[in-house]
């Protein structure tokens, strides 16, 4: 157990740096998913409660032109902004600046994680979660020098630390691995 400790730290640290807010839920608008969504509906303005038109106020006159996917993922995004308390929407406000703070490219490598990520199963997805809330709660000191020590790593490195061989899908042990001991 304490030899693969480091391997799951390393796979929270991979995967989930970059921002250091993958346990908050998704932004209002998921960067991807992995498999194709059928076809949105077109959503009425007056289906929206008062609250997610006073929210989306600034897109009332545009509604009707906006697609179909735009539509739903704002009324998602407002419907989740509701049921936050004020403490979560200071933070989603929060990673909502970083988010636009971080340059294009950046941004796609985010977003091609976070689609690696939703393309795990749900209970490897669950897994990663819990062990990267077990990594949040590390002293920021020890986080750091794990990060330190995975940016040092060659691609080589890192898959041997993962026990992934070259060209195994991320979330995908090889036989006889045991990424997550319990």
């Amino acid at each position: 157990m304490t030899r693969s400790l480091p391997r799951i730290l390393l796979l929270c640290a991979l995967v989930l740096t970059a921002l250091d807010v993958s346990a908050q839920p998704p932004p209002a608008e998921p960067p991807g998913s992995a498999a194709p969504a059928p076809p949105a509906a077109p959503r009425s303005w007056q289906s929206l409660s008062e609250q997610q038109q006073q929210l989306l106020q600034n897109f009332q006159g545009k509604w009707d032109s906006l697609p179909p996917e735009k539509q739903q993922a704002l009324a998602r995004g407002s419907q989740r902004w509701i049921t936050m308390t004020p403490e979560q929407r200071d933070g989603a406000q929060e990673r909502f600046k970083q988010w636009h703070a971080l340059p294009p490219e950046q941004r796609q490598v985010l977003r091609q994680r976070w689609q690696q990520f939703r393309a795990l199963p749900p209970e490897e997805q669950q897994r990663v979660r819990e062990q990267f809330q077990r990594f949040r709660q590390m002293p920021l000191e020890r986080r750091q020098e794990l990060r330190r020590r995975w940016r040092q790593m060659s691609p080589e490195q890192r898959r041997s630390v993962m026990g992934r061989p070259e060209g195994r899908p991320p979330g995908r042990p090889g036989p006889g691995v045991r990424r997550y001991p319990h």
